[in-house]
């Protein structure tokens, strides 16, 4: 049973994720278009994606303290979470990033 006024937290907060990726390699496009088809199936209207090409901006791997590529990170809401690898698996992303998923949701 659902209504508008059982909505949790859960449901109505913001994200901010950060993904790291290097260039435009077969696995960087992979892990762009996962983080996107999770935000826009789980998150649709409450996050921001902001995708990172260490080629570009080498920096950022130090300053975010990427160790591995592709690394999605959950900057908000806290606590700060990643998933560093292979994003295909989405019930382990989802679960690394605290998202929960109905019973019976399709993946």
């Amino acid at each position: 049973m659902t209504n508008a006024g059982s909505q949790t937290a859960m449901d109505t907060e913001y994200y901010v994720l950060r993904l790291y990726v290097t260039g435009s390699t077969n696995r960087s496009t992979r892990a762009i278009e996962a983080a996107r088809q999770i935000c826009d199936t789980h998150l649709k209207g409450r996050h921001d994606l902001e995708v990172i090409d260490l080629y570009q901006h080498p920096e950022a791997a130090a300053q975010g303290q990427i160790i591995a590529v592709p690394t999605l990170v959950r900057l908000l809401p806290a606590p700060l979470r990643r998933v560093i690898g292979d994003l295909s698996d989405r019930q382990r992303v989802l679960a690394s990033l605290d998202l929960a998923v109905p019973t019976g949701a399709a993946s």
